[in-house]
């Protein structure tokens, strides 16, 4: 059950980039689990991926074939192809090769994404068989059904869509993602595909990219698990009538601007659905030395499973938060300078137990479904945000059952 209301939005096409998916039969015969995303010849593709050493087959390829000016995305669920040795690879290969056969395309211009169990070989010829029908059913308005397929434990799709104008012109820029569990991206099993009709090259695409997901992906924890298959992609077709954006331009602090706030109402929603999640935590880590240090303490805070079960249970039990705070590694630090708030009641200040706390206080924010806590370290001015949820019986479930 998802934290809060976490409907599919009406998602605006964009020029250029067209999406198509069927039902293989992967895992389930339920919705569809093979996706095809096509851009247009002229488009541009950036993309970010998982830092886990045992990085899925998939990963690699789409790594190497990133650098041959990508035109389609082929993405299956229900199965990561993730430690499955040289015939993960070669499956890779092969459904990349398969795709660019009925697209008249190159291989190495298909970029592959698995998601799914881990360790099982993936079902090639399932994939392959679908792959006429898909073609023929690509369109600019398929993205409910394309943000359905990538799904696993998942239990709504995710998508935001936007559309700026710029000088009477507009450009669209929708989201997709799917995740919720094995979450901590550390991007360098989540997915997101984000698409636009801008006009930018690739290697400022590529750094407007990097600086979405560093402040939006990057700072959401479900279960601490990184994935070995964490990518997110950013493709621009170019189609808009809004000239070319360049760097240091107002165009692209606006373009720029919009891509975060995809990214993070993306990142957002894979939180709210966190596999058994029943709140939705906000770690704001005020008055840091620097990001890093922020970010290390809000994720000490967000992995810890006593802080996660103690909200689970609406448990106003401070001290977990305390103690996080306190083996997160800050150096030096100044006790009676940490402050620490469950929404405005201070729970903590000077060292201690703020004077004016009381637990009736402390249990009626608890009681809430969204939850926000601060922690003012007294060091410096830096802020960073981290989301997390709660820790219930349900993940332990989801969890236990996931191969069955």
């Amino acid at each position: 059950m998802a934290v809060g209301q976490c409907s599919f939005p009406v998602m605006h096409p964009v020029p250029g980039i067209t999406l198509g998916s069927a039902n293989a039969g992967i895992k389930q015969t339920v919705r569809d689990d093979v996706l095809v995303i096509q851009m247009a010849e002229q488009s541009t593709c950036a993309a970010v991926f998982t830092q886990n050493a045992f990085c899925a087959a998939p990963v690699h390829v789409a790594k190497a074939n990133l650098l041959h000016a990508p035109r389609w995305l082929l993405i299956n669920s229900g199965n990561a192809n993730a430690g499955t040795g040289e015939q993960g690879m070669t499956d890779a290969l092969t459904s990349c090769a398969y795709l660019a056969e009925v697209v008249g395309g190159v291989a190495t211009q298909v970029l592959p994404f698995s998601t799914g169990v881990i360790g099982q070989s993936l079902a090639i010829d399932k994939i392959k068989s679908v792959l006429p029908t898909i073609i023929n059913n690509l369109s600019l308005d398929n993205w409910t059904k394309a943000a359905q397929a990538i799904m696993t434990t998942d239990t709504f799709p995710k998508g935001v869509s936007k559309v700026i104008d710029i000088d009477g012109q507009t450009i669209t820029i929708n989201g997709i993602s799917k995740g919720a569990g094995m979450i901590q991206p550390n991007m360098a099993t989540m997915l997101g595909f984000i698409a636009t009709d801008a006009k930018i090259n690739q290697s400022l695409l590529q750094n407007c990219l990097a600086l979405a997901v560093e402040q939006s992906f990057n700072r959401i924890t479900v279960d601490g698990d990184t994935s070995t298959n964490d990518a997110c992609v950013l493709m621009a077709s170019g189609c808009s009538l809004v000239p070319e954006i360049k760097q240091g331009t107002e165009t692209y602090r606006i373009f720029s601007d919009a891509v975060m706030t995809v990214c993070k109402q993306l990142a957002e929603a894979i939180v709210r659905d966190g596999e058994g999640a029943t709140k939705l935590m906000r770690i704001v880590v005020e008055q840091a030395a620097s990001a890093e240090e922020a970010v290390r303490v809000g994720k000490t805070i967000a992995h810890s499973p006593l802080v996660k079960t103690a909200f689970f249970a609406s448990d106003p039990n401070w001290g977990r938060i305390l103690a996080a705070v306190g083996r997160a590694g800050v150096e030096n630090m100044v006790l009676e300078h940490v402050q620490l708030y469950l929404d405005e009641v201070c729970i903590v200040r000077n060292g201690g137990r703020a004077d004016d706390y009381t637990e009736e206080a402390g249990q009626q924010v608890m009681n809430q479904e969204e939850i926000t806590i601060t922690v003012k370290l007294g060091r410096g001015s830096t802020v960073q945000e981290v989301l997390t949820c709660d820790l219930s019986y349900e993940y332990v479930k989801i969890n236990a059952e996931y191969r069955t």
